[in-house]
């Protein structure tokens, strides 16, 4: 059985969790656009840098946030001028520490669905006069929709089950940056061990069914061999 204070927790990862993701395809699929379309040399430096939380131990990336947005850091430094205070500790810090761990999740999944399209569809629109912009969201979009998918789905759920980055940038504050995963560990920790059974539960039972949904509607999607 949850308790209120489980309750809590699920909701507050839900609302970091739908934020985020949302940050991360709306910055997300410009990147993942560019990262697809163009020939820059800086594109494997940027690549490099989108993919580091996927090799980084998720404390390391915590800790230099935490600095970057402490009152020394230059992040923290800017916030505090311009009125917002620093950034550790509070839900905006919590997101923004979700966005920067969870995007590779995001960008590269739309990247590869950007790369699949190919070429004739995009001359297509051009011969037809369409705008770069029209021919994106008339175009692309329809084209790359199993990528989107699959890029909000495993950004929405990798960002519930962080531990490392959240704990180290957010901390364990209740009804404020105490998330899910943070609260298992306290329920261990404290030796609860069936409460932290019952949550555990039920975060692998989302992950489980989200996961077996999205690659059902993959297998099924009719677009999904036009990427290919």
């Amino acid at each position: 059985m949850l308790t209120s204070a489980d309750l809590d927790t699920l909701l507050l990862t839900a609302k970091v969790a739908s934020i985020a993701t949302a940050i991360m395809l709306l910055f997300g699929t410009p990147l993942a656009w560019w990262l697809a379309r163009t020939h820059s040399p800086w594109r494997g430096i940027i690549n490099a840098v989108v993919a580091l939380p996927l090799v980084l131990p998720p404390t390391v990336l915590g800790f230099y946030l935490l600095v970057l947005m402490g009152p020394s850091g230059a992040i923290g430094q800017f916030t505090d001028y311009i009125g917002l205070g620093t950034l550790p500790f509070t839900f905006a810090g919590l997101v923004i520490a979700s966005v920067l761990y969870s995007l590779p999740f995001v960008v590269q999944p739309l990247q590869a669905a950007f790369t699949g399209i190919g070429e004739h569809a995009l001359e297509a629109a051009a011969t037809l006069r369409a705008s770069p912009l029209d021919t994106f969201f008339s175009v692309v979009v329809p084209l790359a929709k199993p990528g989107f998918l699959t890029a909000g789905i495993l950004g929405f759920t990798h960002t519930v089950g962080e531990f490392g980055v959240v704990l180290m940038v957010g901390g364990n504050i209740p009804d404020k940056t105490r998330v899910v995963s943070v609260q298992i560990y306290n329920h261990v920790e404290a030796m609860e061990y069936s409460e932290a059974h019952t949550l555990a539960g039920y975060l692998l039972a989302f992950s489980f069914a989200v996961l077996l949904v999205l690659y059902t509607v993959l297998k099924t999607s009719p677009t999904t061999h036009q990427l290919k």
